[in-house]
Order: C-alpha cells, then structure tokens, then sequence
C-alpha cells in the first residue's frame, strides 16, 4: 500500500503525447479531483453526478475502481469495455495513466433529458433503454357533480388518463381518491406501473419517481436509491446482513429454519427490517419522500430471495435442491410488507437453480456475457460463490459454496474489510502488513488473508499444501523464522506483533485459518475448472475472467492464482467488475426491457451440479494446494494436499 494512503495518476496528452502531469491523491478521491489538483482541465458541467459526459476520459493503464450505471448510461456498454470513465464516477485503485478526453459528440445517442420521454433510448449501441415502467400522468379529472350521472371518482380518474391504464386498482390507491382528487379541484398525479394504478396524489408531482436497488447477500446487503427519469443515483445505503447472527453461511441459515415457521419468521423479520431502514435512510439522505419511491429490485441467493418473501427454505436445503418458485417475481410492497415504501412495486429477478439465485442472473445482465462472441466465465466470488462461463451461443453455471472465510469468518482474527484490517502483505527480511485507514492492526480482512498466505508459501513459511513448517523456521530469515512458531493448538504464523497491532495481542495465522482458506479457495476454483471440464475448454480458450462481487474488486490477482482461486490466466484476461449483481439490479430497476431479458435468459443457463459428477472430488482435492514455491515437487504437493483434505 503507498505511503500515507496515497495514490498516483499520470495525465496524458490527447494526442497521445508523455505524462503532462503527475499528482498523488488521497485514495478514494476521483480521477476529477486528481484533474482539478493537477491543473488539467476536465469538466464538471453537471457538478460530478455523473449525468453528463464532460468529464469523459480513458484509463491507459493501472487499475481503478469498476465501471458505475452512470458511466455506462453516460459512455454506452462498448466505451466502457474499452476502459472509458467518467472521470467524476472513477476512483484509482493503483497508480494508473489517464486521457482526458473532450466531451464525445452525442449524435447518435439519445440522451434522456428532463423533457424527454420516459424510455428514450440511452444506451443506442448496447440496447439499454432507460424505461423503468413506472410514468407519471398530468391530468384534469372530472368532479362527479350530477346526482343523475351514473359515474364515480375512479371511474373519473382512470377516463383521464392516456393511454388507458388497467382497470383494476389497489384498494390502498381507491381509498385516496376521494381526498386527492378534490384538493386541487381534478388536478392529479397519475402514477403507473406497467398499466397498473399505484399511486394518484393532487396537484402535479411529476418530477418526483424513484426507485431502489438491493442486492441481499449471505453476509451483507446493498442499496441504492435512483432517479427513475435520469437514472441519476441520489443515495447508497448498506451494511452487514443481520442475519449473520444465525449463522454465516447459507446452510447454517438454512438449517435454523428449516421445519420451524417461526424461525423463518425471525430470519424473514431481521432482512425486512433492515431493508425498511435502508430506504428510510437513503430516502433522507437524498432528501426524498419514501411515498415517491415507486420500483424496487431485489436480488440475493436462492435462499435469501426466499426468506425475504417468507417461503420455505427448508428444501432448497434437502436433495435435489429445489428452489420453492424461480420465476421472476412483482409484488406489492404492502404485501411483503415493506412499510418504508408503501407505493412501490417489488420485484425480484429469476433463480436459476437450487444455489444459483437471482444474484446471478443479476450479474449475467450486468457483464452481457450472454452477447459475448467469444468464451467467458464471470465468477461471483462471496459466501455463496457461483460460477457462469459461455458465449452467446452457450451459457453453463454452477454454485460453488465456499463458506464465509473469504469474508473473515471462522479465522481467528478474521474481519470483515473495514478500518484496522490487513489487506496486504509483503514478506522479505521480515513481515510488512498494509493496513485500512493505516490504523494499527486490529484483525485480518478476506484480500489480507488470500496475500499473506501466498507470500507465505512463496517465503517458504509454509509448503505447496498449505502446512507451515516451524522446524525449518531456520532456514528463513531471523524476524521471519522468529513469526513461525508452535503452540499448544498446532503452528501460527505471527503478522503484527501485539506492540504493534489494535487489540493488544499478537494478530497471527494458524494452521487452521489456512485450511479454512483451502476449503473456501478450492470450491471457488473447483468451479471454474469443472465447468471448464463440462465445456470442453482450456485456459487457452477464456478470453476473460471477470472477477464480480464487492469482495472480488480487492483481493491480489497475483496472489489469487498463487493460491489457486483462480486459473492460471495471464494478468490481462482477468479483469474486476465489482458488485454485478447490484448492478444488475441497478439495471432492471431503469430498464423493464433488462428486466424481461433476465426472464427470457434464465432458460438459456444450464445448470451444473458438481456433486453430481465423479471427478469433481478429485478436482477439488487437488484445488486445496498451493502453486508453492518452484523448488516443490507438484506430486509432493497434491499427495500433502490430499492428505490435509481427508
């Protein structure tokens, strides 16, 4: 990690000139205010929310924080592959180049302005269409005024809109009516989804439709808050599931309810009450009425999606797996209920399989691997990880359980990513450990675990098999070999010294956290190559790995393929989206036409189901070793790896 939290852009010529300028910022600030410290001219014409191209740039090299909705609404799915950014949506994440470019002409692309259109095409060149379904009408209603006049307020109210919404109404929206629509003597707001009445208020309250965007994960849960319209983002919400309480894994959390309703009850009661809290929150923040948040898109694992409604999870934990219900689901919030937004319109995207959820499907539409000409996998890596590979001619998906390790549970000084975590570390004389917020040590996050384990087999700390070798702590440097020690619960491998660290005591690794590391890392690659198995494909034939997932967008590439989580891919060919499936669900919440599409595609992914298949054991097996050092012998290290496994 840089000194001081910092990091370094280079600015480059557009002709394509050297570096005009260098800076070093703060992480976490924007490659605009990079621009604006250097001196180099990038606009900010809509004051950096992202709804406009004037600060449109190219990342040259380096690696930076993954692509938002506002830059693929802003720049098209194409210009983003190319590593084209909006400047003010971008953060670096390493010392990177960058070209700061004019504002691209828009011809050729409708942009969705406030006088435009709902559903006015955004995105010409990737079909994205900015169309969340939900429309407000403008309109003067007839009063009932003659006793002889066989009419009523409703009957009133729906003549006045165009085109013709259904006729059947919610009985929350019949019993507002008759208040509404005499307030402004007939003036109303109409407000629709897909035909269908969900709110009427007086007066004209067109400029206020939003809607937000879950995606209900086994250990945390993210929203954000949007502008139906202009797709702008107002607000992002989240935190640690509180449903981790019951356990930290989806079998742990299936198993607590299963057979017991009152169980599911509570599991049910803690997602929708934080969920209610999210939307209060962010609906604050953004200075918005929760009333006015008209579409929420929810997506999670089989077994989130199903306690969130209040089915029966007790079967997706039992052979063969099955899902209570796949299908693509809308229901109104006030049947779930979700009390924060009583106007809105809940919907939920298609499960694929038992565990391979609507977070999946969310991430396929998110990283367009079903329009993709050549061969691609996208893993989600998480909890629950799944597995997707194919083309547009081909798609196959798999789950691959990896248990909540990755996230820092079940290892002894294990946290989540947050102030006070290692996230790296370096191993040369001694041992160098970067640390969030460069505060001391309190415990070791997901990405820390995944590198200091490869430095440690790459030091000789421990073997191709993941044993750490205390007897041959003398063949390693002094303040390395003197971190290396046996205790009465097996070897430990000492990180930060308890001088040094946040909590008053050694933070170490054990021998055990390295293990749960192996089952977790081997599930993860063991889906990857057994689909690959499936497929008839070699490394060779991935041209790209997408890594999705929030916890993906910060583990060491380098050091993931050390440890087998991932192939051996060349650097290049595997690439961070970030959280997809939020994304994903970012996008069904703007566009219906994604939202249709993820029912259509859910019937193009065919499922794998790895235990299902004799060789799999093997491969996960082999999956638990380490690449070591060169000086190990493979067939040494699969023998100890097999070993370790049993």
């Amino acid at each position: 990690m840089p000194e001081s939290g910092l990091v370094e852009v280079g600015f480059v010529a557009p002709d394509g000139g050297r570096a005009v300028r260098r800076v070093r910022i703060e992480r976490g600030a924007s490659l605009l205010d990079a621009a604006q410290a250097a001196g180099v001219g990038m606009d900010a014409t809509c004051g950096a929310r992202g709804r406009c191209r004037s600060c449109r740039c190219k990342i040259l090299s380096g690696d930076v924080s993954p692509a938002t909705m506002q830059d693929t609404l802003q720049l098209g799915h194409e210009e983003v592959q190319e590593r084209f950014r909006l400047g003010c949506q971008t953060r670096p994440v390493t010392a990177c180049e960058v070209m700061a470019l004019p504002p691209k002409s828009e011809a050729g692309h409708q942009i969705l302005t406030g006088a435009g259109p709902a559903g006015a095409a955004v995105m010409d060149g990737a079909g994205f269409t900015l169309d969340s379904g939900v429309k407000k009408h403008v309109v003067v209603s007839n009063i009932p005024r003659e006793e002889h006049h066989q009419t009523s307020d409703l009957a009133e109210v729906l003549a006045a809109v165009d085109p013709p919404p259904d006729r059947r109404v919610p009985l929350a929206v019949m019993r507002k009516i008759p208040q509404e629509l005499r307030k402004r003597r007939g003036a109303l707001t109409v407000t629709t989804f897909n035909r269908q009445v969900i709110d009427v208020e007086a007066g004209d309250a067109s400029e206020h439709a939003y809607g937000m965007a879950f995606d209900i994960g086994t250990t945390s849960i993210v929203g954000t808050l949007m502008h139906l319209e202009t797709g702008e983002e107002l607000a992002a919400v989240g935190s640690v599931n509180p449903q981790t309480v019951y356990g930290g894994d989806l079998m742990s959390r299936i198993a607590y309810a299963q057979f017991d309703e009152k169980k599911l009850v509570t599991l049910r009661a803690k997602v929708l009450n934080a969920v209610n809290g999210f939307i209060k929150e962010a609906c604050a923040n953004a200075g918005v009425s929760p009333g006015h948040v008209y579409k929420i898109v929810v997506v999670g694992n089989t077994c989130m999606h199903h306690v969130f409604l209040g089915v029966d999870v007790t079967y997706v934990g039992l052979a063969p797996y099955a899902p209570a219900v796949s299908d693509g689901i809308v229901v109104a919030a006030g049947e779930l209920p979700l009390k924060a937004a009583p106007n809105a319109q809940v919907c939920l995207l298609p499960i694929v399989a038992g565990f391979v959820g609507a977070d999946t499907m969310a991430c396929v539409l998110a990283t367009r691997i079903h329009e993709s000409g050549a061969l691609r996998a996208l893993v989600d890596i998480g909890t629950n990880g799944e597995v997707v590979m194919g083309s547009k001619d081909r798609l196959m998906a798999c789950s691959a359980p990896a248990g909540p390790a990755l996230e820092g549970a079940q290892i002894r000084h294990g946290m989540r990513g947050a102030m006070g975590a290692i996230e790296d570390v370096r191993i040369d004389d001694d041992v160098h450990c970067g640390v969030i917020g460069q505060a001391p040590a309190a415990g070791i996050c997901g990405s820390g675990l995944i590198d200091a384990c490869a430095k440690m087999v790459g030091a000789g700390v421990m073997d191709a098999s993941g044993r750490m070798r205390p007897r041959h702590r003398d063949r390693l440097p002094a303040a390395v070999g003197a971190r290396l020690r046996t205790t009465g619960t097996g070897a430990e491998f000492v990180l930060v010294w308890d001088a040094d660290a946040g909590k008053g005591e050694d933070v170490t690794l054990t021998q055990g956290d390295v293990r749960q590391l192996q089952l977790a890392k081997s599930a993860i690659y063991s889906g990857i190559v057994m689909l690959q198995r499936v497929m008839g494909i070699g490394d060779a034939d991935l041209a790209e790995l997408m890594l999705c997932g929030g916890f993906g967008n910060y583990i060491n590439i380098e050091s993931a393929v050390t440890i087998r989580l991932l192939p051996r891919l060349p650097r290049d060919r595997i690439t961070y989206v970030g959280n997809a499936a939020h994304l994903g669900a970012q996008m069904a919440l703007l566009s219906e036409r994604e939202r249709i599409r993820a029912e259509e595609l859910v019937h193009r992914i065919e499922h794998v189901a790895l235990a299902t298949h004799p060789e799999f054991q093997d491969i996960f097996v082999d999956g638990m070793a380490f690449e070591g050092p060169r000086s190990d012998r493979p067939e040494r290290a699969a023998g100890n790896a097999r070993s370790a496994a049993g």
